[in-house]
């Protein structure tokens, strides 16, 4: 019977502490250099970033810096490459074929975020 509450007990203690390991590993929007997006980018800007080793979009109003994340992406780096550098809602919205990113994509990009696009009057 001892051996059993043991058993039990280390195993419930390596749940818990795996789970606080990975929770501790896993990023958050509050990670890196985004979050805030105090900066304000153009068009023109933004497009000075357009290769696969330095890749901001444009996303409904916000610029993120997806250069670190090209090979994380679960599709190949060609599928974003066009993106790079532009404006870059459609893609995100459709990914090219009409079906929109999931919550979590979308939460994941805050990650990228670097900062607002400006207004092109201004």
């Amino acid at each position: 019977m001892k051996q059993v509450v043991y058993t039990i007990f280390v195993a419930f203690w390596t749940a818990v502490l795996t789970i606080i390991a990975l929770d501790a590993m896993t990023p958050t929007a509050e990670a890196g250099d985004s979050g805030t997006a105090s900066a304000s980018y153009t068009l023109a800007e933004v497009a000075e970033h357009g290769q696969l080793d330095d890749c901001w979009m444009a996303i409904e109003g916000k610029v993120y810096d997806f250069t670190d994340y090209i090979d994380q992406h679960p599709t190949p780096p060609a599928v974003m490459a066009p993106w790079c550098g532009k404006e870059a809602t459609e893609g995100m919205r459709t990914k090219g074929y009409g079906r929109d990113h999931s919550e979590r994509a979308w939460q994941m990009a805050e990650q990228y975020l670097i900062g607002e696009l400006a207004d092109p009057d201004e």
